[in-house]
């Protein structure tokens, strides 16, 4: 997802976040779903590379994989928060 600049990385953040949320069932502010979102960006751009695949370039493919990031990670944060 590196085809993308700073502000595209920023709404893209913002609406995987917010969708990772929705999912999820969960109530989050709006900077935790930016910040999730991008995260989850990071997490899914670097787990669809390991697959081989390509997720640059279209901003459709870049919510799709974020999302799927994002989802990832909160649901890793909520296995998390269980054990502890």
């Amino acid at each position: 997802m590196s085809g993308f600049g700073f502000i595209a990385w920023i709404i893209i953040g913002l609406i995987a976040g917010w969708l990772a949320e929705k999912i999820m069932k969960r109530d989050h502010g709006l900077w935790t779903n930016l910040i999730v979102g991008v995260v989850g960006a990071l997490l899914g751009g670097f787990l669809v590379n390991m697959l081989g695949m390509d997720a640059s370039g279209s901003w459709i493919v870049g919510i799709v994989v974020a999302t799927l990031g994002a989802v990832i990670l909160l649901f890793l944060l909520g296995l998390i928060k269980k054990r502890a």
